[in-house]
């Protein structure tokens, strides 16, 4: 038979079956602690809930064989899982991070990433130049990228980011929440570590919140992530495993249809008289359309930005006429949502005042553009 496809992976989660009870769906394991053999072992594998639940095995799983890796954790959030990486390095290392990026781990590395000792240089990681330039032989241990990168959805070469990281002594780690394993796979392309906000697309339905690596080799860094999972308590809870997984089902549906639905949004945009710019990587007229055709397959991302001309006041108040699309944050779930970014991260942030940040769900796409149609012509 031939290998397996991600659709019916994700569908069939694995193809799981409880052999005692031949049950399709797994059971919530609720439980703390588990019960030891006679001669005091633990031939189950489980001794406490805080290291592990059998609950996770599967979405471990089902990750691990999305991503082409060799093991996943599941954490309790995206940043959980991201600053796991971060910390098992050690003080005096060199790392370099997207000056574009999510702004809660890049406000972490600023903060107390750089307090606790790691040398942190932020670079335009669009520019394989840039990382190049960026990186210390023997000093540099860790490459940290985002593509597509929120808000601005910029598009780094990870192949190129890779040979830089490794040139140096470094390993590469890759945010790939916005991309999903659907598209883009980049342990592939010469990643050590994946990382997703399992609370977005992986989910897909706004009432999770988790996170997940995913690595391509079982080393001894690897080790030290899975030891800082456990000592820190950084585990998702058994029932939010148990939805993620049930969320996973459906990932190759909603992704392809956020995918179509956010190209027909950004083009009908991109030259629309309230907007400045649409930034899609989907769109040919995107600086690194070609590099992204490349990295992501069947499609480019359900997330698109645009810039509302009039400024911040501006993309605010046609944020706040829209009907259909919601005003919330966060990303990835079946509902589309609208966000004014800079005023949410606040002063310091890289990104522009006029720009929307929009997460394209799976409603009919005619509807949003007609709601964004009318929330952005209302300012005339």
């Amino acid at each position: 038979m031939t290998q397996i496809r991600p659709a019916t992976l994700v569908a069939q989660a694995l193809g799981w079956i409880d052999e005692t009870t031949k049950a399709l769906i797994p059971p919530v394991h609720v439980t703390t602690t588990f019960i030891r053999d006679p001669d005091n072992e633990y031939r189950s594998g489980y001794s406490y809930g805080r290291p592990e639940n059998p609950g996770f095995a599967q979405p471990e799983a089902l990750l691990t064989a999305l991503e082409h890796g060799a093991g996943c954790f599941l954490f309790g959030s995206g940043m959980a899982a991201a600053t796991s990486v971060f910390l098992a390095l050690k003080p005096g290392d060199h790392v370099v991070a997207p000056r574009v990026m999510y702004w809660g781990l890049r406000g972490w590395l600023q903060g107390f990433a750089s307090d606790w000792g790691l040398l942190v240089d932020f670079v335009d990681a669009s520019s394989a130049k840039a990382i190049r330039q960026a990186v210390r032989p023997g000093q540099t241990k860790l490459v940290w990228i985002e593509t597509p990168a929120n808000p601005t959805w910029c598009i780094t070469d990870i192949a190129a980011a890779a040979e830089a990281a490794h040139r140096a002594g470094a390993r590469l780690a890759i945010d790939s929440t916005a991309s999903t394993p659907i598209l883009t796979r980049p342990i592939e392309h010469g990643a050590d570590i994946v990382m997703h906000s399992a609370t977005k697309y992986l989910n897909g339905h706004s009432d999770v919140v988790a996170g997940a690596l995913v690595t391509a080799a079982q080393d001894e860094f690897w080790e030290r992530v899975a030891a800082i999972r456990t000592k820190l308590g950084a585990i998702l809870g058994s029932f939010e495993a148990w939805l993620l997984l049930r969320g996973m089902r459906t990932l190759q549906l909603r992704v392809e249809r956020c995918c179509r639905s956010a190209q027909r949004v950004a083009e009908h945009f991109a030259d629309h008289p309230r907007v400045a710019a649409a930034l899609y990587p989907g769109l040919t007229s995107h600086a690194e359309h070609a590099l992204a055709a490349r990295q992501m397959q069947g499609g480019f991302g359900g997330m698109l930005s645009i810039r509302v001309r009039g400024g911040e006041r501006a993309a605010i108040a046609a944020a706040a006429r829209t009907r259909v699309w919601k005003r919330a944050t966060s990303l990835g779930g079946v509902e589309s949502l609208i966000e004014h970014r800079a005023s949410i991260e606040g002063p310091g942030s890289p990104v522009p005042p006029d720009l929307l940040r929009l997460s394209v769900g799976i409603e009919d796409v005619d509807d949003l553009i007609d709601d964004l149609d009318q929330a952005l012509a209302t300012g005339n």
